[in-house]
């Protein structure tokens, strides 16, 4: 898949372009089926699939005090076109300036820069100054620009609309079946590894430890079973998400234990899939306590991912 963070003019690089618009924070099962629509199209006219989205969600520029917390990082999300069949990706900064294009000067640059054979949308999808483009918009402009338009309905899940608000909500409340049959995967937290305490280490199960960032959707406090990416392996392993109440540690992280794995991972991203709750966090009267819970943790985990 080509990535690409500047829009230049592309009309001539990819043949019959098939343009999905969306932000796609987290790529759930609505989104996806937008994406799927537009490689399905492309298949069909031997063009290009491609996502047209941003870097940066529009209200951290519009809006910053409203801006949501996002489901997944840029690296996820592009792991997840790629593995979906998108050919090109544009991925551009939302700025100032774009915030002031009309719905108009948007079509005209798809156009100009890109001159698409489809554009396919969701049933919620606005664009330009204001939010005042829409699908009506498009089905009704969209050959005036030389396009044809497709708005897709909204995908359900027992008779509601899967949305990422929704979604934000589930993760809140630390509803992560829900979360996950929404996602249509599970949920999955894509961070760095950074230097800690190395307290797990000395316990016999030492961890990689990755902040969790003020601007991305995550669980509540506690321990769950979870499959870890490590340069595109994966293994079985126990997170802890909180501030190690039993150390007093400040400030909220996630701690993984990664089950039969070696290495120095320091500064290398991995891919956390949250399946199950394990317990909440507590605090543990020893140490002894706690290294007996964890062999628990573990021995659950083991269990669970046995088959």
């Amino acid at each position: 898949m080509t990535i690409i963070k500047k829009l230049t003019n592309l009309n001539k690089k990819y043949p019959r372009p098939v343009v999905a618009l969306g932000m796609f924070d987290g790529v759930h099962l609505g989104h996806a089926s937008v994406i799927r629509h537009a490689i399905d199209v492309a298949n069909d006219i031997s063009g290009t699939a491609i996502v047209f989205t941003f870097s940066n969600h529009p209200l951290t520029v519009i809006a910053p005090d409203t801006a949501p917390l996002m489901i997944g990082s840029k690296n996820l999300r592009r792991d997840i076109f790629s593995d979906m069949g998108v050919d090109v990706l544009i991925e551009i900064p939302f700025t100032k300036d774009f915030s002031r294009k009309s719905p108009e000067e948007f079509l005209e640059l798809l156009r100009d820069k890109i001159t698409p054979a489809y554009v396919v949308t969701g049933p919620n999808y606005t664009f330009g100054r204001f939010g005042r483009g829409n699908g009506r918009m498009l089905l009704r402009e969209g050959e005036r620009f030389g396009f044809k338009a497709e708005v897709c309905q909204s995908f359900t899940v027992d008779r509601k609309t899967v949305s990422s608000s929704h979604i934000r909500e589930l993760i809140a409340a630390g509803d992560l079946t829900s979360a996950n049959q929404l996602l249509g995967r599970p949920f999955i937290y894509a961070g760095q590894v950074v230097n800690g305490d190395k307290r797990g280490r000395k316990l016999g199960f030492p961890t990689a430890n990755i902040e969790i960032a003020d601007h991305r959707a995550m669980l509540p406090n506690g321990a769950y079973i979870v499959r870890v990416k490590v340069r595109g392996k994966l293994f079985n392993g126990i997170a802890n998400i909180g501030v190690n109440p039993t150390f007093k540690v400040a400030r909220r992280r996630l701690e993984v234990f990664i089950d039969d794995f070696s290495g120095d991972i320091y500064g290398v991203e991995i891919f956390v899939s949250f399946i199950s709750k394990l317990r909440d966090e507590k605090i543990f009267s020893s140490i002894d306590e706690l290294i007996a819970q964890l062999n628990v943790d573990l021995e659950v985990m083991r269990n669970a991912t046995a088959n």
